[in-house]
């Protein structure tokens, strides 16, 4: 048995995206003609024009725009952020598709229970939550290597049993988390230095937030990519750290685990 739901975003308490209107903005940027859209989707021309109204209305900008005569005749076109709009919504789409598959996973259809329902629901304490695609998966007898290339263009490596990603499915272009804690990033100003943790990031100091013992660094590793420090508020003295200072941020393998 599968569970299935449709996806609609409000604006104003109004619905605003509907499938079925989102099959028509697709149709639209296909035909470039809204009775050439309403036949495909298929609507009637009124209600495609209505739905088109609707949305235009509802929103701060135009989505679709309607040109008349000009050498080419006329036609209708999404504006830019309509089709920004489009992206967005096969985004929350693929999401909304990811968080079904999970809720099937943990329910029993049979007896109507969920199994440990408040994993959906689960925040982590980690401090270093980043995004990225795995670019490659070397499995072992026991253990697994995978690679993660992140927004930075930097290549995170995490060590994880092959059972973890059998159980998270985990594939090739994959898009994943890769969770750490703060406490197990180390940091160097030595820019060159040769150590044995396979995971060495250059990144700026973008902020310090010290502490009586412990103080916490945000280094900025490239394209918004953010990793958390925590270490000693004597380490930043002797190292002589500041806003702006150029520093590695060094990470175990064994130490980043993989969210999907």
């Amino acid at each position: 048995m599968e569970i299935s739901s449709n996806l609609t975003l409000e604006l104003l308490n109004q619905p605003f995206l509907l499938e079925k209107r989102i099959e028509l903005l697709f149709a639209i940027e296909r035909c470039g003609s809204i009775s050439k859209a309403a036949k495909e989707v298929p609507m009637s021309y009124k209600k495609a024009w209505e739905a088109v109204n609707a949305m235009n209305n509802l929103s701060s900008k135009a989505v679709v725009q309607t040109e008349t005569g000009g050498k080419g005749g006329g036609g209708t076109s999404l504006t830019p952020y309509g089709k920004n709009l489009l992206k967005t919504y096969l985004v929350l789409k693929q999401e909304q598709k990811k968080f079904l598959e999970n809720l099937k996973n943990i329910t029993d259809i049979d007896t109507g229970t969920l199994k440990t329902i408040g994993r959906l629901a689960m925040q982590i304490s980690a401090r270093n939550q980043i995004s990225g695609v795995i670019e490659e998966i070397n499995t072992e007898n026991v253990n697994a290597e995978i690679c993660v290339k992140l927004k930075s263009g930097y290549t995170l490596v995490s060590n994880i049993t092959k059972g973890a990603v059998n159980n998270l499915n985990l594939k090739q272009n994959d898009e994943v988390t890769a969770i750490f804690k703060s406490n197990t990033v180390l940091v160097s100003t030595d820019t060159n230095l040769n150590i044995s943790a396979r995971n060495k990031f250059e990144g700026v100091i973008e902020a310090i937030n010290e502490g009586e013992i412990n103080s916490e660094l945000i280094i900025n590793i490239g394209n918004e990519d953010k990793i958390a420090s925590i270490i000693t508020t004597n380490s930043i003295k002797t190292l002589n750290l500041n806003i702006g200072s150029k520093i590695c941020a060094i990470i175990k393998a064994s130490d980043v685990m993989i969210g999907k």
